[in-house]
């Protein structure tokens, strides 16, 4: 008998889910007796990862697309996909996707309900699919985990599912992710060619992570401050053409770099070499960038909606997201005052430092517990 956790994300994606899977994954094979076995669907942009050269593994090889709707369809039929898993014990589906295993423990990471709460900002397939298939995973699951609080009170709001059935684990920044030394900064400024002053964002490029409006926070805060441009570390996600007409309408162009993927390696060092990290997503199911950016001793600047202020405290500054006005009021404050952002950036690790991947473990273990 042996647990079963569903490393797909981790094998197939670099971003928000991939990063999750992966750090739980390596955090629960540190604190479990016996490993467990890794399940993943390879599809053609699966990727290697040598830390779990030796751990027990199960893969299927189908299109991403395919494989979802074989598993809803599944659910729906009652029909088990148990012989995938011999000799399960417990299953746990780290993305939004429960295989049905007939009598198998399940438990079922929710990230968000981004889809439920902000429709028009996924791509109409997606939306379509997660919004029949969730309620039935939801239901189906035998515990529940989410990221963070806010996305257990939009389970509870939405779904109305019980209290006692979802358990908060919270992520954490990986241990890379700390103040480096300059000469850290001075590479990554070389490579990068990084300008001395920039307001810096990570994420997929997509409506929810509210671009747009900031970059009409940094149009009018380059009217005082002609050296500031703003670097986004991330690829392009889906539904990204209002960003790059705002980036024309705005002639910010030149102010503006898109630096795509940036290898692990090298982002705490461009954390550290920005003047101000901004999270202005309109909603995060768990935020995790704040984390990263707090270990790494930047000043953060932050939206106030959903998961961030559970995140960050009283370490970052926040603003309103909808409105362009506060933004930049309190971008612009941060970014005038060389006291302000110093005692920021003292005080972020300490908060960084009180979420741990070691501790996420522990806790989604004693939820395996509850239900085997």
């Amino acid at each position: 008998m042996t647990i079963y956790i569903d490393v797909s994300a981790a094998v197939n994606s670099r971003a928000g889910l991939g990063r999750y899977a992966r750090s739980l994954t390596q955090a629960m094979i540190q604190e479990m007796d016996a490993p467990p076995t890794l399940f993943y669907n390879r599809t053609a942009q699966a990727q290697t990862l040598p830390e779990w050269s030796g751990i027990p593994q199960r893969s299927i090889r189908l299109g991403y697309k395919p494989w979802r709707m074989m598993v809803w369809l599944a659910q729906l039929m009652h029909f088990s996909f148990k012989r995938l898993t011999p000799g399960a014990e417990l299953f746990h589906a780290t993305e939004h996707l429960l295989m049905p295993l007939g009598g198998v423990p399940t438990v079922l990471t929710v990230h968000d309900l981004i889809y439920k709460l902000f429709p028009k900002h996924h791509k109409r397939l997606n939306y379509l699919f997660l919004n029949a298939a969730m309620p039935l995973f939801v239901r189906r699951a035998d515990a529940i985990i989410t990221v963070s609080q806010a996305s257990k009170n939009d389970l509870i709001r939405h779904y109305g599912t019980p209290d006692n059935k979802i358990t908060v684990v919270h992520e954490a920044a990986a241990p890379h992710f700390r103040v480096v030394p300059d000469s850290e900064i001075a590479r990554v400024r070389a490579k990068y060619n990084l300008p001395e002053r920039f307001l810096l964002s990570v994420g997929t490029i997509e409506p929810r992570k509210n671009l747009s409006r900031l970059v009409e926070c940094l149009a009018r805060l380059r009217r005082d401050d002609r050296n500031l441009q703003l670097m986004v570390v991330g690829a392009k996600g889906w539904l990204y053409d209002d960003f790059f007409a705002r980036l024309e309408e705005l002639d910010q162009r030149d102010t503006v770099r898109l630096l795509g993927y940036v290898p692990d390696e090298d982002l705490p060092a461009v954390f550290r070499a920005a003047t101000v990290y901004v999270m202005a997503s309109i909603y995060e199911g768990a935020g995790l960038p704040v984390l990263e950016a707090m270990a790494c001793g930047v000043p953060v600047v932050s939206s106030r909606e959903s998961s961030m202020p559970e995140l960050g405290a009283d370490v970052p500054r926040y603003f309103n997201p909808y409105d362009v006005d506060n933004m930049t009021d309190v971008l612009g404050i941060v970014l005038s005052d060389d006291r302000l952002r110093a005692e920021m950036a003292v005080a972020g690790p300490e908060r960084a430092a009180r979420f741990s991947w070691r501790r996420a473990a522990r806790e989604t273990l004693r939820v395996y517990q509850g239900v085997m």
